[in-house]
């Protein structure tokens, strides 16, 4: 075993008696749902009969990736059961809300136990599965190592690897390539994560595409949409979305440069983590807000809507007519830009988006964005991009289609991913009724030949 892993083992291990105070006080701060901790130990484990594929997808993005993955892998294997394990209360809410009903009873949801060596073990004895997928960057090394000592065949999808986290575990390069080598498949989100994680000692990379593009569009009640524009019809309307601590107090310095110009200006903020409504909502100071969490509407004088719920991101984006995405105007990466495109809002970001770069290269050739050069003054640059775009139909709609464009490239990904996984899982049922799951993969099991190159092969 590798020096850094035994490390983290060790350390995972000593750390664990003070883990459930950790998680108590989590869950007072709404991070953690009481009831569901016991999960966190690996514990509440109920195996159904059959063959089972394990999904992990740490956060609300990845959660919403692989459902159209999910539908595919059903629909390719009507006998295969799913667990998915996420790491967010956010994520397994907004997962419990748009997983469709006739898929219900075949995936199981639970939250992944943290990387404690003896948790890692409860949770595999419990839940046996036949092949385990990770989605972008989740590598924990110890629930890995448990993994692939039982043989389980492991797959990395949507692989994600920044050149900031490059360079971390490229001052480790023994235990990088010890938790990579693990993976009998590897498909990344483009060439450049696909070059690093090969780099990195990742075999049989291969990049079939990025499976945000494959996303539905996200859903809205139609009855409210309909509610929400009677309220603020004849307005100009936009949205800030998603956005981190910062970005807050620039879009209502922005809105105080707007409004003389824009004359009944509404602008709606959605934080990325909606129990900050509170805190955004202070930041307006005498500007008159609303809440969303509060049941309090736009009214005809409200200056700004702070919409701090969870998973309405589709209603706003029908709403407005342009949004900004946030964590782009702070070093945080940006977020999601398909979202907005594929229902047809037009995309204003700021220059810290490399969490999105390769979609957002295409986005970029193809016309279907607008870049914030914020400079000395990032609200005055925000100001004047959004008033631009207010007062340009013709430039929102051409924008907005070519975005779409973009997004509507990879509907047939999810399906191209699925068969790609599916040799992982065991031609029969025989290994899922091995009572300890520990069996080694045959050669028809294993995956693809582990060739150690790059390709763009599914």
């Amino acid at each position: 075993m590798n020096v850094l892993a035994l490390a983290w083992r060790l350390a995972a291990t000593a750390l664990a008696p003070l883990m459930p105070l950790h998680l108590r006080r989590r869950a007072a701060r709404g991070k953690e749902i009481a009831d569901r901790i016991p999960e966190r130990y690996g514990q509440g484990a109920a195996r159904p009969q059959g063959p089972l594929l394990w999904l992990h997808a740490a956060s609300v993005g990845e959660t919403v990736s692989i459902l159209p993955l999910i539908d595919a892998l059903a629909q390719a294997a009507p006998r295969l059961n799913l667990l998915v394990t996420t790491g967010t209360v956010t994520s397994a809410t907004l997962f419990a809300r748009r997983l469709p009903a006739p898929l219900a009873p075949r995936v199981t949801h639970r939250f992944v136990p943290l990387d404690v060596p003896a948790w890692a073990v409860r949770f595999l004895d419990g839940w046996r599965p036949d092949a385990a997928v990770f989605v972008e960057s989740e590598l924990w090394p110890n629930l890995l190592a448990e993994t692939g000592r039982r043989g389980i065949p492991l797959a990395l999808v949507n692989a994600r690897m920044s050149a900031r986290s490059a360079r971390w575990w490229g001052r480790a390069p023994g235990f990088a390539r010890q938790v990579l080598s693990r993976f009998a498949v590897i498909l990344a989100q483009g060439a450049e994560d696909a070059a690093r994680l090969g780099a990195l000692g990742a075999r049989d990379v291969r990049v079939p595409g990025n499976l945000k593009y494959a996303a539905p569009p996200l859903p809205v009640e139609a009855a409210e949409l309909e509610r929400l524009r009677a309220l603020v019809a004849g307005r100009s309307v936009w949205l800030a979305a998603s956005t981190h601590p910062g970005e807050e107090a620039l879009v209502l310095a922005a809105h105080g440069r707007l409004a003389p110009r824009h004359p009944g200006l509404l602008t709606i903020i959605v934080p990325r983590h909606p129990e900050r409504g509170a805190e955004v909502a202070a930041l307006a100071g005498d500007l008159p807000a609303a809440r969303r969490s509060l049941g309090e509407d736009p009214g005809p004088g409200t200056a700004v809507l702070v919409a701090d719920t969870l998973g309405e991101l589709g209603l706003f984006y029908r709403l407005a007519a342009l949004a900004f995405i946030g964590g782009s105007l702070v070093p945080h990466g940006g977020q999601n830009p398909l979202e907005p495109a594929r229902l047809g809002c037009p995309v204003l970001l700021g220059p810290h988006t490399w969490n999105f770069a390769e979609i957002l290269a295409r986005m970029e050739a193809a016309g279907g964005l607008t870049r914030i050069d914020p400079g000395t003054d990032p609200a005055g640059a925000l100001a004047e991009a959004v008033s631009a775009m207010l007062t340009n139909e013709a430039r929102r709609r051409t924008q907005a289609g070519a975005a779409l464009s973009i997004a509507a490239e990879e509907a047939g990904l999810p399906g191209r991913i699925a068969a790609a996984l599916l040799p992982l899982l065991p031609t029969g049922d025989d290994r899922a009724a091995v009572p300890d799951g520990r069996g080694q993969a045959g050669p028809e099991t294993s995956g693809p030949p582990k060739t150690g190159k790059v390709d763009d092969r599914v």
